[in-house]
């Protein structure tokens, strides 16, 4: 019992240790919550300044999550330094880590020069509409690490840099226009001339839809049930959808209105009974 309290530390050296160390742990946590809270609200300004100033919104969210993250980094090393460790020590501790860490963060790395290449070679801006990695949406923020879509039904994608940065993609923000397609079926006892002539009408009916280049429609392919009548028309790229919706419904009902059928798949089923 008697060795087991010599290896404790003295009350007089706790006393000491608690002087020596205990302001500064103190300051240095002090150090730290305010730092962090300059941080926050310079960033917070940096964005109304960029805002104020028409800023590129892509190179907006990168530049002051970078800022961001180099700060706090900068507020960490200060305040490691405040508790009493030595710079040259925690220089040569990172150093020894570095290259551990570099392995470990070799995709986050990736990631980073991922968000480098996008902002020089520009492929999309904040607000295109893009496609790419399998998912499709409007481009809220592009951050150092990653980029973030909305989706048309107000879902949040996170999309890693480096995968963007390399990939495919399809940008629909790009040109100003763009053509919407679409395949009506008429049987084949129905008259191709007047379905073409009754489809001309409804895409006139239009103001969307663009005189130039002159809406296209003609017979694409027979098919197993039906006479396939390819339309191709162009729209100011905000109209696509409200387009592309509107005359399916609108096809469909001046067919009905003249009696041209749009036939389903059908197929003939024969019995035979064995005696």
């Amino acid at each position: 019992m008697e060795e087991i309290t010599s290896m404790l530390p003295s009350t007089d050296l706790l006393v000491n240790y608690a002087i020596t160390y205990g302001g500064k742990i103190m300051l240095a946590v002090l150090t730290l919550l305010i730092g962090l809270w300059l941080i926050k609200k310079f960033t917070k300004m940096l964005r109304r300044v960029f805002e104020k100033r028409s800023f590129d919104k892509s190179l907006q969210t990168f530049l002051i999550s970078f800022i961001g993250i180099t700060l706090k980094l900068l507020l960490i090393i200060s305040v490691i330094t405040m508790v009493g460790v030595q710079m040259t020590s925690f220089i040569a501790l990172l150093g020894a880590a570095g290259l551990a860490f570099g392995m470990a963060l070799s995709g986050t790395l990736q990631n980073f020069a991922g968000g480098v290449m996008l902002l020089i070679l520009k492929p999309f801006k904040v607000g295109d509409y893009i496609e790419a990695q399998g998912f499709a949406g409007t481009v809220k923020e592009m951050q150092i690490f990653h980029t973030i879509l909305n989706t048309p039904d107000k879902k949040l994608i996170i999309i890693p840099n480096g995968g963007l940065s390399t990939g495919s993609l399809i940008n629909y923000s790009t040109e100003p226009t763009r053509r919407v397609d679409w395949t009506f079926g008429i049987g084949y006892s129905d008259d191709i001339d007047k379905a073409k002539r009754v489809i001309l009408e409804v895409l006139s009916a239009d103001e969307r839809i663009l005189k130039d280049p002159e809406p296209f429609v003609g017979v694409s392919s027979l098919g197993a049930s039906s006479v396939d009548i390819a339309t191709r028309v162009w729209v100011n790229a905000a109209d696509y959808w409200d387009v592309f919706f509107k005359m399916n419904e609108d096809v469909k009902k001046a067919f009905d209105k003249q009696e041209i059928s749009i036939p389903f798949p059908q197929h003939d089923v024969h019995i035979y009974q064995s005696k």
